[in-house]
C-alpha cells in the first residue's frame, strides 16, 4: 500500500509539514439517541463569527494514536490498488458471481451483486447485478435513455427503476453481460461510476428544466460538485472500455478546486488527490436547491447546498446545510436517522472549497472501525455543529459566513405541464414506484425518440419530459394517456408523494415487501380515509421500505412503513409534507394484515380532530403519541353516524365531472341528476321494483 500523506502549512514558521494520514481511527463513542432517532434539527442556527478571510490556516498535525480496528471493507480498498484488484481478475472467472473483496469494489463502479431469493441458480443463487447511473441533476440525454431502454430489454428484466437520487437503475445483469452493459453505458453519454459505494453518490437538483438563473446555477453547481468528487485514477475507464476515457472537458474552476492543496486538503502525487487509498468511510450525499424548492429533501443528505440570490435575481452565494442522513438499525438505539443543520455561507466563488473541506473533515475523522456509524452524521452528532465548523474551516481557510434567512420549504413535484421559460415546455409524469414497464416502457420510448425529447428524474421517483414544442403537446399528451401516463389530476394524491424503495426479491437487505407491497397499501389507507370520512382530495405522505436502510426516506413521511420482519413493519408518524421534520417511531411488529387496526383510529381522529388545514404530520405531532396510543388501543370502530338530510353526494372530483357532463346534455346541475337518480332508486325499491 502506497502511505497517504497530509500536508499541513505552518504559515508562522513557514514550513510544510508531512504528517502520515490517520483517517482510519474511531472518532469516539457516539451519544445515545432516544427511541432510534434524534429530535429535529432547528432550520436556522446562531452563531458568533467573522466573515474575513483567514490569510493562513494550518492543517493541523495529528499526534500519534495507536492503530485501531479497521473493518473488513477499508483492508479491501486499501489493497485494490484504487478500486482494481481483485474485480478485475473475479470479471474474467467463469462462474457466476464475483468474491467478498470484489463485491466491495464493483459499488465504487455503479453495480451491486444480488441474488433473486425467490429463485434457485445452477448450484445455489441465482447470481444477478444491479446497474445505477450517475446522472447529476437527474439530467439524462435522449441518447442514454434510448440506450437504456435497449439494455433494460436485451440484458435485463425488461423495466427500468427510477431512484430517489435521480438515477436509473437496472436490475438482472448477469456477470458475463457486465462489460457489454457498463460500456455502452458509457459510450452513450452516460456514467455509473460513483454511483454507490463509500465516496460522492449522485448530486441532487431540481429537475425542472426552468430558464431561472437561480434553477440554472444550482443545476451548474451540481454538476461541479459531482465532477470535483469524481474518481480520478482511471480504474472505471481501465475495467470497462479497456482504459478509453471518454469524458467531456472540466470546467476549470473544478480542476482549480480539486488540485489546490493550499490548506493540506490532498494527498500530493496520488491518483486520487482528493480520496486516497481508503476513499470515504461510507456513502457521501450532496443536494443543491434554491430557497422554497424542496423537491430533492435538502435536509436529509449529508450536505445540502441552498443558492442565495440578489434582489435582482443574481446568485450571490449559499447556504450550506450538513449532517443530514436516513440510515439506521433496528435495536441499535445508537443509530438513528438525522436532520441536517445550518452549517454557514459562503459567496458562490468557494463554494467547491467549502464542500471540498467538509468532505474532507469527514475523510479525516469519519470512523472507519465500525460501517453502522461511519455516516457523517454521528461525526456531526458526537462533536457538535461548533467544532465541527471550527474544524472545517481550517480546510476552507476562511470563517464560514453566518446562515442567510431562508422562505418556508414546499415539496415541488413538477408533475403536469409547465413553461420552461424559453418558449419550450416540459411534461413531468407519475410513474408508481418508479418502475417502468409495459405499455408505459414502450410508449416513452416512441415519445422520446420521436421527438428527440431529453428527459430529467425526479427525488420523487417520477421522470420529466423536456424541451416539447406546444404543437407536439396534444400528440404527446394523447399518447401518453393511452398507457396510462395521466395528467396529476387523474392520479391518486396518495401516488402522486409515496414512495418505495425496491426490497424484495432483489435486495440483500430487504426483510418484507415495499415496492410489490405499497399498491395495495394505498388501496387500503385510501379506503379507509372512504371509511372515516376523509374525501378523495385528501392526502399524506407515504413511504414504504423493506429495511430500516430508509432509501425511500421514511423517516421524512407523515406515514413511514420501515420492514421489522416477515410481513411486518413499524409505523412512523410526525413528517411534516414539506418535508422538513423528523418522523418518529410510533408502533412496533404490526403485521400487514392489521394495518387497518392502526389507520382507523388514526385517520378517524385526524378527521375529526385537526385544526384548519392542519396536515396528517402536524396533527399526530401536536396529539402527541402516547394520546395517539390510546386511541388505537381502545378503538371500536367509528361511531354510528346520525342520519341528517344535505349529505354530500360527491367525494372526489372525477366522479363529479362524469356526472356533470351528462347532467349538461339534459340541461340540468350535476347536483339535480344526482338527485333524480337517488331518486328514483329509492322509489324503485320501495315500489318492489329493485332485484
Amino acid at each position: 500500500m502506497a502511505t497517504a500523506a497530509m500536508v499541513a502549512v505552518n504559515p508562522s514558521a513557514g514550513e510544510v509539514q508531512i504528517g502520515v494520514f490517520q483517517g482510519l481511527r474511531s472518532s469516539g463513542r457516539v451519544r445515545p439517541g432516544r427511541c432510534s432517532i434524534l429530535p429535529a434539527v432547528t432550520p436556522a442556527t446562531s452563531y458568533s463569527t467573522s466573515s474575513s478571510t483567514i490569510s493562513a490556516v494550518s492543517t493541523p498535525v495529528k499526534p500519534d494514536t495507536p492503530q485501531v480496528k479497521r473493518s473488513k471493507v477499508e483492508i479491501f480498498k486499501e489493497q485494490s490498488n484504487f478500486l482494481r484488484y481483485p474485480l478485475n481478475e473475479e470479471l474474467e472467472t467463469d462462474a457466476p458471481n464475483i468474491n467478498e473483496a470484489a463485491t466491495q469494489l464493483i459499488k465504487f463502479h455503479g453495480s451491486y451483486q444480488q441474488a433473486d431469493r425467490e429463485v434457485r441458480g445452477p448450484g445455489g443463487k441465482a447470481y444477478q447485478f444491479m446497474l445505477r447511473t450517475k446522472n447529476p441533476c437527474g439530467k439524462v440525454p435522449n441518447e442514454l435513455y434510448l440506450a437504456m431502454d435497449d439494455l433494460a430489454d436485451e440484458f435485463g428484466i425488461g423495466t427500468l427503476r427510477l431512484t430517489t437520487r435521480q438515477t436509473f437503475q437496472l436490475h438482472g445483469i448477469l456477470k458475463k453481460n457486465l462489460k457489454t452493459v457498463m460500456s455502452t453505458i458509457i459510450r452513450n453519454m452516460g456514467s455509473t461510476l460513483g454511483a454507490c459505494g463509500d465516496l460522492n453518490r449522485n448530486v441532487l437538483a431540481p429537475a425542472a428544466p426552468f430558464t431561472r438563473k437561480d434553477y440554472l446555477f444550482a443545476q451548474e453547481t451540481a454538476d461541479n460538485i459531482a465532477a470535483l468528487l469524481s474518481p480520478q485514477s482511471g480504474a472505471y475507464y481501465d475495467l470497462w472500455v479497456d482504459g478509453e476515457k471518454i469524458m467531456s472537458a472540466e470546467p476549470p474552476e473544478v480542476v482549480q478546486a480539486r488540485n489546490d492543496n493550499t490548506h493540506g486538503t490532498n494527498f500530493p502525487d496520488s491518483p486520487e488527490p482528493i480520496y486516497g487509498t481508503q476513499f470515504l468511510p461510507r456513502k457521501f450525499k450532496v443536494a443543491v436547491t434554491i430557497p422554497t424548492d424542496n423537491s430533492v429533501d435538502i435536509l436529509t443528505n449529508d450536505v445540502g447546498v441552498v443558492v442565495i440570490s440578489d434582489a435582482d435575481g443574481e446568485p450571490q452565494g449559499f447556504n450550506i446545510y450538513v449532517g443530514g442522513g436516513m440510515g439506521r438499525a433496528h435495536r441499535i438505539e445508537t443509530t438513528f436517522p438525522r436532520l441536517g443543520e445550518p452549517l454557514g455561507y459562503v459567496p458562490k466563488d468557494d463554494i467547491l472549497y467549502a464542500i471540498k473541506a467538509i468532505v474532507v473533515t469527514q475523510r479525516e475523522n469519519g470512523r472507519r472501525d465500525d460501517r453502522k456509524y461511519s455516516r457523517m452524521k454521528y461525526l456531526i452528532n458526537e462533536w457538535g455543529i461548533e467544532k465541527f465548523r471550527s474544524v472545517v474551516e481550517q480546510y476552507y481557510g476562511k470563517k464560514f459566513e453566518p446562515f442567510r434567512d431562508l422562505p418556508e420549504w414546499e415539496f415541488k413535484s413538477y408533475l403536469g405541464w409547465h413553461e420552461q421559460g424559453d418558449g419550450a415546455l416540459f411534461c413531468g409524469l407519475h410513474v408508481d414506484n418508479g418502475r417502468i414497464g409495459g405499455k408505459m416502457k414502450k410508449t416513452l420510448r416512441e415519445v422520446i425518440e420521436k421527438y428527440n425529447l431529453n428527459v430529467r428524474l425526479t427525488p420523487n421517483q417520477n421522470i420529466i419530459l423536456c424541451d416539447i414544442r406546444r404543437a407536439w403537446r396534444r400528440p404527446i399528451t394523447t399518447a401518453l394517456a393511452q398507457a396510462g401516463l395521466l395528467h396529476p389530476r387523474y392520479v391518486d394524491p396518495l401516488n402522486v408523494t409515496a414512495m418505495a424503495c425496491p426490497a424484495l426479491p432483489l435486495c440483500p437487505l430487504a426483510i418484507t415487501e415495499a415496492e410489490r407491497g405499497i399498491p395495495d397499501i394505498l388501496k387500503r389507507v385510501r379506503a379507509v380515509f372512504e371509511k372515516v370520512g376523509l374525501s378523495y382530495n385528501e392526502s399524506l405522505v407515504v413511504r414504504v421500505t423493506g429495511c430500516p436502510n430508509g432509501c425511500a426516506r421514511p423517516y421524512m413521511a407523515e406515514l413511514g412503513l420501515v420492514g421489522d420482519g416477515p410481513n411486518s413493519y413499524q409505523i412512523w408518524l410526525g413528517g411534516t409534507p414539506n418535508q422538513t421534520s423528523l418522523a418518529n417511531c410510533f408502533m412496533n411488529r404490526i403485521k400487514v394484515q392489521d394495518l387497518e387496526k392502526v389507520f382507523e383510529p388514526l385517520f378517524y381522529y385526524w378527521k375529526h380532530k385537526r385544526q384548519t388545514k392542519e396536515s396528517f404530520g402536524h396533527f399526530t405531532n401536536r396529539m402527541g403519541f402516547e394520546k395517539m396510543q390510546e386511541l388505537v388501543e381502545k378503538w371500536e370502530g367509528p361511531p354510528e353516524a346520525p342520519s341528517r338530510y344535505n349529505l354530500k353526494l360527491f367525494t372526489d372530483k372525477q366522479t363529479y365531472e362524469a356526472m356533470d357532463g351528462l347532467a349538461k346534455l339534459q340541461n340540468k346541475s350535476a347536483h339535480q341528476l344526482a338527485m333524480e337518480i337517488i331518486h328514483n332508486y329509492v322509489a324503485s325499491q320501495q315500489n318492489g321494483k329493485g332485484e
